[in-house]
C-alpha cells in the first residue's frame, strides 16, 4: 500500500476530501496528518479542490511506497513505488 500524508490545516482539508471521494483511496488520521491510502495510482484535480496555487504545491507533506509524478496547476498524480 503506497500512501500520501497532507497536513491537516483547514486550508489543505479539500485536498484530502477530494482524493477520499475515490472509491480506491482510504483516508485516515495519524497525529496531525490526513493518510491517504491508495493501490496504485492517485489522482487529485486541483480545481475540485478549490485551493489556490500557494496552498497546492504546499500541500503535501509526504509520502509512502510512492513517488509524485505530475504535479503542476492542475493534477497531483502520484503512483506507487
Amino acid at each position: 500500500m503506497s500512501a500520501l500524508y497532507v497536513l491537516d490545516v483547514p486550508e489543505n482539508r479539500p485536498v484530502a476530501e477530494v482524493a477520499a471521494r475515490d472509491r480506491s483511496v482510504s483516508s485516515r488520521r495519524v497525529g496531525p496528518y490526513f493518510e491517504l491510502v491508495f493501490d496504485r495510482v492517485m489522482v487529485i484535480d486541483r480545481r475540485a479542490t478549490g485551493c489556490r496555487h500557494a496552498v497546492w504545491y504546499s500541500s503535501v507533506a509526504g509520502t509512502r511506497a510512492a513517488r509524485i509524478t505530475q504535479w503542476d496547476k492542475d493534477v497531483l498524480r502520484i503512483e506507487a513505488a
